[in-house]
């Protein structure tokens, strides 16, 4: 039996794109972190120190994803086309899920060296790592305050935040690591401090993994109950049931949530009813990407998961 369709799109663009006020932070952050790589991969050789190194290897990762995040931000900027019709938000959680995998794929190497150093520990010159920690603990402290403002609501930026927050910490303990062995002159200490390093940092990163992959596989963003959203529609004048309720991400961002669903109402819907309806996911929700079909309930005796929606009858805005 055919279907009598009326759709409608209805979307919101109060959210700024993804990473788009932090221009500035990233390009900043970037440059003071290619030279403090500099200066502490050439002072953990010098020095001898596993500590050091490890804590370079893991700024350079953080140089990277940087860079990553900043160009998927560009790239979230951009105007939709008429192939990428969502325009390129997208690039952002991309960008977040290979930030991630290089994060960890320079941890594994991290630790690889560590344990070598731990197997045939040297002489470790504690007054050039002391000195050289205390200068990331600036480094990365400035450079986490540039995004600490942004990081509530972007994945990217609380990447960037955390990734430079966690390198601050670090550079105390290596600072503490590194007066320990003055101290003491136990070279042994410096590698196990690396792995003490490792740890948090792989620790401090499992919530960017996970918000990651969760954007990846397209779940509801935090902060929205799916079925309080189900809720809220069915208890819409005359709405007799709802399906194929989709709520997913565009962007990293999390001002950036979209909706599909199917509503059954009996004879459809106009456009008053349906503006109140995305102005409503909104204002509840922070759901600013909505496209709501209404099917009547009458004609199409019940339309189901698999129901087709023809091209004519969708009515869409970007």
């Amino acid at each position: 039996m055919p279907h009598d369709h009326s759709a409608h799109a209805g979307h919101a663009h109060a959210a700024p794109p993804p990473g788009g006020g932090f221009q500035a932070a990233f390009a900043i952050g970037i440059a003071l972190n290619i030279l403090f790589v500099i200066a502490e991969t050439a002072g953990g050789l010098w020095a001898n120190s596993a500590a050091l190194l490890s804590d370079a290897g893991h700024n350079l990762s953080d140089v990277l994803s940087l860079a990553l995040a900043w160009g998927a931000a560009w790239l979230a900027g951009l105007p939709a086309t008429r192939r990428y019709t969502f325009g390129y938000r997208g690039a952002t959680i991309q960008a977040a899920l290979l930030n991630t995998a290089l994060l960890y794929a320079a941890l594994g190497f991290i630790l690889w060296e560590t344990l070598d150093h731990l197997r045939h520990p040297a002489p470790v010159n504690g007054k050039l790592v002391m000195l050289l920690a205390g200068l990331g603990i600036i480094v990365n402290g400035i450079t986490a305050l540039l995004f600490r403002s942004g990081q509530k609501g972007d994945v990217n930026v609380r990447g960037a935040y955390l990734h430079m927050l966690t390198d601050a910490l670090v550079s105390v303990g290596v600072v503490a690591g590194g007066g320990l062995v003055l101290l003491t002159g136990w070279a042994w200490l410096d590698p196990v401090i690396g792995l003490i390093i490792l740890g948090v940092i792989a620790y401090s990163s499992w919530g960017l993994l996970r918000d990651s992959l969760r954007l990846g596989l397209q779940a509801v963003p935090e902060g929205i109950d799916p079925e309080a959203v189900r809720a809220w529609l069915l208890a819409q004048p005359e709405v007799e049931s709802v399906h194929d309720l989709h709520i997913w991400s565009l962007s990293s961002s999390g001002h950036d949530a979209a909706l599909m669903a199917h509503l059954v109402r009996p004879g459809g819907a106009d456009a008053a009813w349906l503006g109140a309806l995305t102005k409503g996911l909104e204002t509840n929700f922070h759901i600013h990407h909505s496209t709501v079909q209404v099917e009547d309930g009458e004609l199409s005796g019940g339309c189901h998961s698999h129901c087709e929606i023809s091209p004519s009858l969708a009515q869409a805005a970007s």
